[in-house]
């Protein structure tokens, strides 16, 4: 059903790639930032790949499925503190954009393999 190696989901690579853009961004951020926002954007978004490579390296579909859960929390943490940064005006919608989409993209992949997988333990 899924990739043998985390590494080999799609999710996991985007949710990569969701990482690298914020660590970008917190960069934008102003200064008295640097021990709040900044921190807590940089551990929500190192928890989605994280959570998955974790769940995906347990022994049973049922703790993949519980740690896709997590990384589907934090993947609306981080959504929630680019929203932050916006309506701050920390951070522009076009600077945004990309962080966006990508979180956007993460949430119906968490939610497709969540489903798929909650259906399989269920039969």
């Amino acid at each position: 059903m899924f990739a043998k190696d985390h590494k080999d989901l799609i999710v996991w690579q985007k949710s990569m790639d969701l990482l690298v853009e914020v660590y970008h961004l917190v960069k934008k951020l102003p200064k008295e930032e640097t021990y709040a926002l900044s921190d807590q954007m940089r551990r929500a978004v190192v928890s989605i790949p994280s959570n998955i490579a974790e769940g995906r390296g347990r022994s049973s579909e049922k703790d993949f499925l519980r740690f896709l859960f997590i990384a589907r929390g934090s993947r609306a943490e981080i959504e929630t503190q680019l929203l932050v940064c916006l309506r701050l005006n920390y951070l522009s919608e076009s600077e945004l954009e990309t962080a966006l989409n990508l979180s956007s993209e993460i949430s119906s992949m968490l939610n497709s393999m969540i489903n798929k997988l909650s259906l399989k333990l269920k039969a």
